[in-house]
């Protein structure tokens, strides 16, 4: 199947693009930087920030080979400024090793499925479409979604349903979807949306949303593992961030944006027993916390852009080496 790259603004509009511009600003317009973009997508938030900044190099992962060979169409006026790496950001380390990079002026962090992928109906990850249950964010390793509906016990396959969709009926689904792969494997998301509508009570259908909407983020986190990815990656950001330099992150739903308030929040705490008057040498924050609480996107964006309506950023700079 052919596709073509996809038009400026016909398919891919980066979320708070300006407030992510104004933010890491200060940390890359001085001599030459460096930043990571750990989420590249379609690369307009890339794009953007080497255009806004001529001694800026990239360094672009995606865990998608299909997002790379876009985004590399995207940004092939900066082929000298760019490196795009085929990795999961959770191994920024590894990555800043091998291109032999000791410390980034900037991380951004755009969490959550891209819009190339929710797009791509064979992908499996909007339950709008039927297509096979997929939702592998690179489509060339690990399980799919039907493994995981197909192969959980039903202790498993609640938990998941529980801890990443926050699906008040967990047990209820889990319980259904066993039944329902006793008769034969359930393969594509239509028949998943239908299992849906049958087990989640119609009350809740009529007050809660589609109810396949909690199931479908559930299973697209255990498939990719994006929780237990963003655990590893929000420390590995921090820590090669050099003092001056900024990390701005973009979360889509509560479960990222907790883990993301809790680590930004242990960097820019003083470590001085409460008490005493001064600050006790060593034990000042590193972090300074550049957003009071998450920022949401501005109602004239969300009509723009509807993908921006559950946007949180939260950007902190490194005011110190840790101690």
């Amino acid at each position: 199947m052919s596709e073509s790259f996809p038009k400026p603004g016909a398919r891919h509009v980066p979320v708070m693009l300006d407030r992510v511009l104004e933010l890491l600003a200060p940390a890359l317009s001085d001599g030459p930087r460096v930043l990571v973009d750990g989420t590249l997508g379609l690369g307009g938030h890339s794009a953007a920030l080497l255009a806004a900044h001529p001694g800026l190099t990239l360094v672009g992962l995606d865990r998608d080979p299909r997002a790379l060979e876009l985004a590399g169409r995207r940004l092939a006026a900066y082929a000298d400024r760019r490196h795009l790496v085929h990795a999961v950001y959770h191994e920024l380390p590894e990555v800043l090793e091998r291109l032999g990079i000791a410390r980034v002026h900037g991380v951004l962090l755009d969490l959550g499925v891209s819009s190339l992928q929710l797009d791509a109906a064979e992908r499996g990850f909007s339950y709008a479409s039927d297509t096979a249950l997929d939702m592998r964010m690179d489509p060339t390793v690990g399980p799919t979604a039907a493994d995981v509906v197909n192969t959980y016990s039903v202790d498993e396959l609640a938990r998941v349903l529980r801890d990443y969709g926050e699906e008040r009926f967990a047990r209820r689904i889990a319980a259904a979807v066993a039944r329902r792969r006793e008769r034969a494997p359930l393969r594509t998301s239509a028949e998943l949306v239908e299992l849906l509508y049958e087990a989640v009570p119609a009350a809740s259908r009529r007050t809660g949303g589609h109810p396949a909407k909690r199931t479908f983020q559930a299973l697209r986190i255990e498939v990719n593992g994006e929780l237990d990815s963003l655990r590893e990656a929000l420390p590995a950001a921090l820590d090669a961030t050099e003092v001056g330099g900024r990390v701005v992150v973009l979360s889509y739903h509560s479960l990222e944006d907790r883990l993301v308030k809790r680590a930004f929040a242990e960097r820019a705490r003083s470590r001085t027993p409460a008490g005493l008057p001064v600050e006790l040498p060593g034990h000042e924050p590193s972090w300074r916390l550049l957003t009071r609480g998450a920022e949401q996107a501005g109602e004239q964006e969300i009509d723009d852009n509807p993908r921006a309506a559950s946007v949180r950023l939260r950007a902190g700079e490194r005011i110190a080496e840790a101690a």
